[in-house]
């Protein structure tokens, strides 16, 4: 399967109610380009789900979105991300209120080394959202509660956060997240490391937290695209090849090769 000459995504790549619009964003690893002339718009209150098989750029596109490729040495972004209209790439953007702003929760889970606590409370210390501890508290529960972990650690806040199981570890990041109150929230992957139990939970979470955040995911898993999102973009060896109402995607695809991947003809 190789490169499409002068592809256009085929369906519904923009949004009325666009939060964040990328448009003709490319991606290059030195030489190496990875993401070809991708525009698509992530309404305000949606989850977007990113597919598509092994290395076809959905992750590199995702961490384009709070410019978490500015990290890497070698790589490039060319094109325009806007957020609420803004372009996040304008050389005068400052990136770490910007990663507030667009919060990334990892494939693998990554607590700190520190209480589960100072987990949650850390962003907010660093960015002077609370001028008490009185305010840290709450904020630290309200953002447990938001993720659906509250209850099963109230009475070990002290606790180490890496001595929770991964799925309790996974909803301690996603807390971590929304304690510095962002707009959008990243996903790459979050469910990969986890059991069933575990990714029914965070699913669950995924589908609340819609009603305040904006969330684009990225899965493997077709089954979770199609429990957690109301938008499907797929990709292929770099491009965007189809964007859709998701259950359009699963039933009655555009493109023949968003089919032959959902049929498991490839990937």
């Amino acid at each position: 399967m190789s490169i499409i000459e002068n592809h256009k995504t085929v369906g519904l790549p923009g949004s009325k109610s666009a939060k964040l619009r990328a448009e003709n964003v490319n991606v290059f690893y030195g030489e190496k380009q990875a993401i070809f002339d991708v525009s698509l718009d992530i309404g305000s209150n949606e989850v977007i789900a990113l597919i598509g098989p092994s290395g076809c750029g959905k992750s590199t596109f995702l961490r384009c979105l709070n410019r978490m490729n500015d990290t890497i040495d070698i790589c490039n972004v060319t094109g325009e991300i806007l957020l609420d209209g803004d372009n996040i790439y304008d050389p005068r953007v400052d990136v770490v209120p910007l990663r507030a702003t667009v919060g990334m929760v990892f494939q693998k889970p990554n607590p700190f080394p520190k209480s589960i606590y100072d987990n949650i409370a850390y962003g907010p210390r660093i960015h002077g959202l609370a001028s008490s501890r009185v305010e840290l508290d709450e904020i630290v529960e309200k953002s447990l509660q938001r993720a659906g972990l509250w209850n099963e650690v109230k009475d070990r806040l002290h606790a180490p956060g890496t001595g929770l199981s991964g799925g309790q570890q996974q909803r301690l990041c996603i807390a971590r997240t929304i304690a510095v109150d962002p707009e959008v929230i990243l996903m790459d992957e979050p469910c990969s490391a986890l059991d069933p139990i575990a990714t029914a939970k965070i699913e669950e979470l995924i589908d609340e937290l819609r009603e305040k955040y904006t969330i684009a995911i990225v899965t493997h898993s077709m089954q979770q695209a199609a429990r957690v999102s109301q938008r499907t973009a797929y990709f292929h060896l770099g491009q965007l090849i189809e964007v859709n109402a998701t259950d359009k995607v699963f039933t009655t695809p555009e493109h023949q090769l968003t089919e032959a991947y959902i049929t498991g003809r490839f990937g």
